[in-house]
C-alpha cells in the first residue's frame, strides 16, 4: 500500500513497456507502476494489468488527462514516440505537456528517455547532410535533445536517459537479406570500421528501474545507454554466427540511403551519418563498464542473439 507509484508513459510500447516489466517483474521493488496508454483496453494494456499494472487512459493532445495521471506519483518515466507522427515540432509540444504536467503535480524524480541533439556536434551550416523540418539534422534527435531544457527551466528533477539504436531493429528493419546469389547480406548506411552503439530495449527498463532505485543519485544526471559498441562487420559476424550460415557485409553511402523511397529515408540516413561521423564522441559517452555497474543484467549483442537468433526474418 506505501509503494512509491511510478508513472510510465508509453507503457503499451517498446519504452514504456520495458520500463514497467522491469518494476513489475520486482515484488519487493518499493514501486508501483501506474501505466498510461491511450487504449486501456488493447492487448498490450491488458498483458500489463495482468502483470500487476494500474492501467489508466492519458493522451499527450489532452493534457487534463496526463496531469491527472501523474497526481500522488512518486516518479514517472517520461518517452515521447516521433515517428508516429513524423513532426519535431509536434514532439516538442508533447514534452511540455509532460513537463508542465510533471511540474503541477510535484513528481520528485523524472526519468526522461532522450537523445543526443546533433547539432552541438553538427552545425547546420555543414553541408554534409540535408537539414531538415527546417532546422534539424536528425529530428527525433534534435527535438528530444533540444527539450531537455524544459525540464530544466521548470525545475523538474530529471534524470536524462540517452538511449541508442534497438538490437531489435535487426529483427523489425534492418536484419540480412538474402541476396540474388543467396548469401545473406546485412546492408546499412555505416562507414566500414565505423562503430554503431546497440541496445537491447529490455534494457532500457532495466536501467530506467535501477535509477529509480537509486533514488535522487542521479537527479540531474545524463545517462548514456548501450549493450555493445560494434562495427557493421561485427554485427554481421556475430549475425553469421547466431544464423549458422554466412552473412556479407555492406556498407551503404548515406546518400543512397537518403535517395530510397521510403517516408523516413532522409532521417534515417542522416542519422546513420552521425553514429559514423562522430562514433568516438557517441560511444564515449556509453561507457559499458559503468552501465554494468548500474545495470549488472545489460546485455551485449551476443546476449540478445542468444534468445532472439530465431526471430530474425530470413529466408
Amino acid at each position: 500500500m506505501n509503494d512509491k507509484i511510478i508513472a510510465v508513459t508509453g507503457a503499451t510500447g517498446s519504452q514504456g513497456g520495458s520500463v514497467a516489466r522491469a518494476i513489475l517483474a520486482d515484488p519487493g521493488s518499493g514501486f508501483a507502476v501506474r501505466a498510461l496508454t491511450r487504449d486501456p483496453r488493447s492487448p498490450a494494456a491488458r498483458e500489463l494489468a495482468a502483470l500487476g499494472a494500474h492501467v489508466v487512459e492519458a493522451d499527450f493532445d489532452d493534457e487534463p488527462s496526463v496531469q491527472k495521471a501523474f497526481e500522488g506519483a512518486y516518479g514517472a518515466f517520461l518517452v515521447t514516440n516521433f515517428f508516429a507522427h513524423g513532426s519535431a515540432a509536434k514532439e516538442i509540444e508533447e514534452v511540455k505537456v509532460l513537463v508542465r504536467a510533471a511540474a503541477a503535480t510535484n513528481l520528485q524524480h523524472v526519468v526522461w528517455s532522450t537523445l543526443e541533439d546533433t547539432r552541438e556536434l553538427l552545425p547546420l551550416d555543414d553541408d554534409r547532410m540535408p537539414v531538415l523540418q527546417g532546422s534539424y539534422n536528425v529530428p527525433h534527435f534534435d527535438a528530444k535533445g533540444e527539450a531537455n531544457t524544459l525540464f530544466q527551466e521548470a525545475g523538474v528533477p530529471t534524470t536524462f536517459l540517452n538511449t541508442t539504436f534497438y538490437f531489435q531493429n535487426f529483427v523489425n528493419f534492418f536484419g540480412p537479406q538474402r541476396g540474388d546469389d543467396g548469401v545473406l547480406t546485412l546492408a546499412l548506411p555505416i562507414q566500414d570500421g565505423k562503430l554503431l552503439s546497440g541496445v537491447d530495449t529490455e534494457d532500457i527498463g532495466r536501467t530506467a528501474y535501477a535509477i529509480f532505485k537509486a533514488g535522487k543519485r542521479f537527479v540531474g544526471e545524463t545517462v548514456g545507454l548501450a549493450g555493445d559498441h560494434l562495427t557493421g562487420a561485427q554485427y554481421a559476424a556475430k549475425l553469421a554466427a547466431a544464423l549458422g550460415e554466412p552473412v556479407r557485409w555492406q556498407s551503404v553511402p548515406f546518400d543512397a540511403f537518403r535517395a530510397l523511397d521510403l517516408p523516413i529515408a532522409e532521417e534515417m540516413g542522416n542519422m546513420f551519418q552521425y553514429y559514423s561521423d562522430f562514433d568516438r564522441e557517441f560511444t564515449k559517452a556509453r561507457d559499458l563498464d559503468r552501465l554494468r555497474e548500474l545495470n549488472p543484467a545489460l546485455r551485449s549483442f551476443d546476449d540478445w542473439l542468444t534468445d532472439n537468433a530465431g526471430k530474425l526474418q530470413v529466408a
